[in-house]
């Protein structure tokens, strides 16, 4: 009878371990074909959507703004690896209408975004016309530096990047342009000013950035404040810095360690749900979902991998589970949902919300995870049947938008 016992006792603890690891894989694995299916319906449902008045916004954003700024760096991503070519012209068609120029404001980042697709189309076209504006625009800064101070103060001072986000909105522009041109210089002036911003804003005990300087002392039941969509920008924006520089120099060095802390920190925060929460430090307080912080988080972690600088056992299980998290948030007709609103804190979404940045940064997850499983390249899903109705639609509400002008 103890014998019995001691049998039906191991049989059942091997059962257990058995379907515990089955459910770990399950989790664990995921299915390249799905994640490139998911990316093409949310592409697709975006570009249809490019100047829809969703999410309650009276007139769409500007095609230079920063927040369209933010989804052309990830549906070029998407367009590198789908083999669509329909999503390279879309990108172009819209550079085209922007006269390959900048934003209004001279010095402000968020107006200098737009330069990103300018330089990584040049890349593909080598048209002079692509990169001329914007490297005026980066010599013309040089040349005129700002004389503020690098606190935000109110929003007074916005000439320098004296807000976190800054750091995905300029550098990566001042990285490109160095490594088309072979011109160092602009490496180190936006070197200069990345540490100055980041000797402001940067919690060495947290590894994690301040929003402004506005939130620098201020808890919140007892926790510090960093915002997830604030962190995001900086995570994601070293990823775009590194790609441009040689891994052997001193600055390549000093964006790596900030990753690598930045990573270590939201490995640990995680939440079980899969997703980071809109305060990273008080979950309790923001249970909320939030899919653009988190598909930056997820972009970034694949992207390191893909890089060898983070550790594929380590990473992976977190990125899993993101990406669980984040397409439970799709929409059946593609939207991706519970994008946090325009917004410098911690604050609200919801379901049936969304914004082109969180689009940009869930196709630059997608594209960096598929990367990640090695997936065939070009990906190995039919070619969308809707998207060529969605680009129709997109440039005939351009026409009739920019006609208005």
């Amino acid at each position: 009878m103890k014998l019995y016992r001691k049998i039906l006792i191991s049989c059942i603890s091997a059962l257990s371990l058995n379907l515990t690891a089955c459910a770990t894989t399950s989790q664990n694995t995921l299915s390249t074909v799905e994640i490139a299916k998911d990316v093409q319906r949310v592409a697709d449902w975006q570009i249809e959507h490019f100047r829809g008045k969703y999410s309650g916004r009276k007139k769409p954003h500007h095609i230079r703004d920063w927040t369209n700024g933010a989804l052309y760096v990830g549906m070029l991503k998407w367009a590198d690896i789908s083999g669509d070519p329909r999503y390279q012209a879309w990108l172009k068609s819209i550079a085209e209408r922007s006269e390959w120029d900048m934003h209004w404001r001279k010095y402000m980042a968020d107006d200098h975004i737009i330069g990103q697709l300018h330089l990584d189309l040049y890349r593909r076209y080598n048209d002079a016309k692509m990169l001329e504006k914007t490297k005026a625009r980066l010599d013309f800064i040089m040349e005129n530096p700002s004389k503020e101070p690098i606190t935000l103060d109110n929003y007074k001072h916005l000439q320098r990047w004296t807000w976190c986000d800054a750091l995905f909105m300029g550098p990566p522009v001042w990285a490109k342009l160095s490594a088309i041109t072979g011109e160092q210089k602009y490496n180190d002036w936006m070197f200069e000013e990345f540490k100055a911003t980041t000797d402001h804003l940067y919690d060495a005990d947290e590894a994690l950035f301040y929003r402004d300087n506005s939130y620098i002392g201020k808890k919140v039941d007892g926790e510090k404040i960093f915002w997830s969509r604030g962190n995001g920008w900086v995570y994601a924006g070293l990823t775009l810095v590194m790609d441009e520089l040689d891994p052997n120099t001193t600055q390549y060095a000093y964006y790596k360690d900030l990753f690598v802390k930045m990573s270590a920190t939201l490995k640990r925060i995680q939440t079980e749900q899969g997703h980071w929460a809109m305060s990273l430090l008080n979950a309790k307080n923001y249970p909320t979902p939030e899919t653009s912080g988190t598909s930056f988080f997820t972009y970034g972690m694949a992207w390191g991998i893909n890089k060898g600088i983070l550790k594929r056992d380590e990473y992976y299980p977190n990125i899993a589970k993101a990406w669980q998290s984040l397409t439970s948030h799709i929409t059946q007709d593609g939207m991706l949902g519970y994008v946090q609103p325009i917004g410098a804190a911690p604050g609200d979404a919801w379901p049936n919300k969304t914004e082109v940045y969180g689009t940009g940064a869930f196709l630059a997850a997608g594209s960096e995870l598929y990367k990640l499983l090695k997936g065939q390249l070009p990906v190995a899903i039919a070619r969308s049947q809707k998207l060529d109705n969605a680009i129709a639609i997109s440039n005939a509400a351009l026409e009739q938008e920019y006609a208005k002008k």
